[in-house]
């Protein structure tokens, strides 16, 4: 059975225009896009998805950067979803990334690292409902 996980096209790439590249790469792995929406995160959007950081050093940073531009929003559908999107999107750090990852291809630095990926079902649901409301999700 097909599951789901939650993405974003962070702001850095979308402003170097390789959102197209990042989506072709998704669906090229596999996955099928059921939502896709392109915004600009207020900084009180970006301080509640990232709640979770709350506190640690580079929150703020986290939460500046991700207020500073458009990013887009994604919710992808495959086997075992957040596991081989993970798999696709390589280690946090980019240069840490393997060859072929979305972050090694893409990113630059840890906070400006391309994508964003879910850590598990459960909080790939509680992000993409900060995202999109039931009547955006293609069954």
């Amino acid at each position: 059975m097909n599951n789901r996980t939650f993405t974003m096209i962070k702001p850095e790439a979308v402003r170097a225009g390789v959102h197209a590249d990042i989506l072709k790469m998704i669906v090229d792995n596999g996955f099928r896009i059921v939502a896709l929406r392109m915004h600009h995160l207020s900084r009180n959007d970006a301080m509640r998805f990232y709640a979770v950081h709350k506190g640690k050093p580079f929150y703020e940073k986290l939460v500046e950067y991700m207020s500073s531009g458009p990013i887009i929003a994604a919710i992808l559908e495959a086997d075992n979803a957040v596991a081989a999107y993970r798999c696709l999107v390589g280690a946090t750090n980019p240069q840490e990334a393997a060859e072929g990852t979305i972050r090694a291809k893409f990113g630059t630095d840890k906070t400006a690292n391309a994508v964003h990926a879910s850590d598990s079902d459960e909080n790939a649901r509680i992000e993409w409902k900060q995202h999109f409301c039931e009547s955006d999700i293609m069954l």
